[in-house]
């Protein structure tokens, strides 16, 4: 509480009685009357300084940081592309929810650089024509720097002669088709094996197993024929012996036919190069038959078990060679398959983890970029160049290294076990075995 101030007055009351009594007594006894002295008036003097109010202790305020407002000195975008609706939208999605993540959990190096890192998901449909729409759209806008996708290779093959024109590097976690890659664009590249391949990985594990006679089917489709002939051409440097070749037209449901030759040469494995449906009807076939040697197909599809049912599991067994890993089986991909599902409340489809680290490749190859200009945005092409430059690149589901054609140098390729004919099972599938292949030429 503070003291009052005072203003002080001192009268001199009784000095002044006095007089005046003195003087009244001399005039009542006759004496001669002096001169008269004044009456003093009450002085006021004047207020002497007062002290000031002595203030009660407070506690000193402890200042507190103030943030100061993050100004980027400029805006990356990393887009994607991939099927949001649909029939593919479960692995679309997960592609693009991966991606997103990464950017929120990787962008921290790019951000102490002064940029700010946004991310932009695009619904393809798994439609050439929609993609060709997006792709206008997203070379368009000069933020962006970099695109992860697409799921589907046709749809890649079509919208990368649009981003090799504008200088726009995608890297895309899924697609396997040959012809992505094989037109040398340095603006696209490749997570994951190609399905010609499957071929020579399906090759190493025959030997691996053993077995010397192989019987050779395949489907009408261009990929199936490529990934035949490079399981053909590796198997006979390995020493194995191919007994039978034959080709199944797509629309064929009867392989009574194959089926004939196949008991006749009683092979120790069937090498299925085509669809997992077919493959799947084939191998029940020719179980049916009586042939109890070793299914391997090519298809990572649990169609081949809804079509195959629980006969060829039995016998020799049922494998199939995926250029993918089922994302649990990542090793370096439990955190993330935590997070993922602390999101989104199911975990991830295939290729997910892949899109993570696509999306980690685009941020490492930006900074790098960026460092090597003294911190300064970098062009398109020089973030293109910087994908080709990484070296071991760690991502959780594989280190990444380039070719000139952008294909992984080497791919994994894994040979699964199915164990199970409930198609709702098939993620109990079990690695059998891995293969590191060099991309064919």
């Amino acid at each position: 509480m503070k003291s009052p101030k005072f203003r002080t007055v001192f009268p001199k009351l009784a000095a002044v009685i006095l007089l005046v009594f003195s003087a009244t007594s001399v005039v009542g006894c006759g004496v001669a009357t002096p001169e008269p002295t004044p009456i003093p008036t009450a002085t006021v003097i004047p207020p002497t300084a007062t002290q000031p109010p002595t203030p009660i202790p407070t506690e000193t305020p402890i200042p507190t940081a103030t943030e100061t407002p993050f100004i980027p000195k400029a805006t990356i975008k990393i887009v994607s592309q991939s099927p949001l609706s649909g029939d593919q939208a479960i692995y679309g999605q997960d592609i693009a929810r991966s991606a997103e993540l990464a950017v929120d959990q990787l962008a921290g190096s790019l951000e102490e650089l002064g940029y700010k890192i946004e991310f932009v998901a695009y619904d393809d449909q798994a439609s050439i024509d929609i993609g060709m729409v997006n792709a206008k759209e997203i070379v368009a806008d000069p933020q962006v720097l970099c695109g992860v996708g697409h799921f589907n290779s046709r749809v890649m093959i079509n919208t990368s002669d649009l981003y090799h024109l504008e200088g726009l590097v995608f890297v895309s976690p899924s697609n396997t088709a040959p012809n992505v890659t094989e037109r040398g664009y340095l603006e696209v590249n490749r997570l994951v094996g190609r399905d010609d391949g499957q071929g020579a990985a399906g090759a190493l594990f025959a030997q691996a197993q053993g077995y010397t006679n192989i019987f050779v089917v395949r489907n009408d489709l261009d990929f199936a024929r490529r990934n035949a002939d490079v399981f053909k051409r590796e198997a006979s440097q390995l020493v194995l012996k191919v007994v039978g070749d034959f080709e199944a037209s797509v629309e064929a449901g009867n392989y009574s036919t194959v089926i004939e030759h196949l008991m006749t040469a009683n092979p120790d494995m069937v090498y299925f190069s085509g669809t997992a449906d077919q493959a799947g009807a084939f191998f029940k076939q020719a179980r049916l038959a009586g042939y109890t040697g070793t299914f391997l197909g090519t298809d990572e599809n649990p169609a081949l078990v809804e079509t195959g049912g629980p006969l060829p599991i039995e016998n020799g067994g049922l494998y199939y060679v995926s250029t993918v890993a089922q994302v649990s089986d990542y090793p370096d991909a439990t955190e993330f398959i935590q997070n993922f599902n602390s999101l989104y409340g199911t975990d991830p489809q295939v290729y997910a983890a892949q899109a993570y680290d696509a999306a980690g490749i685009c941020m490492k190859a930006i900074e790098e970029a960026s460092r090597a200009k003294g911190g300064e945005l970098p062009t398109r092409e020089e973030v293109a160049l910087a994908i080709r430059a990484l070296q071991d690149f760690k991502g959780i589901s594989g280190t990444y290294n380039f070719n000139e054609k952008g294909d992984p140098l080497p791919a994994r390729y894994y040979v699964y076990q199915v164990v199970s004919a409930d198609p709702a099972n098939w993620g109990q599938s079990i690695i059998f075995a891995s293969y590191d292949v060099a991309p064919p030429h």
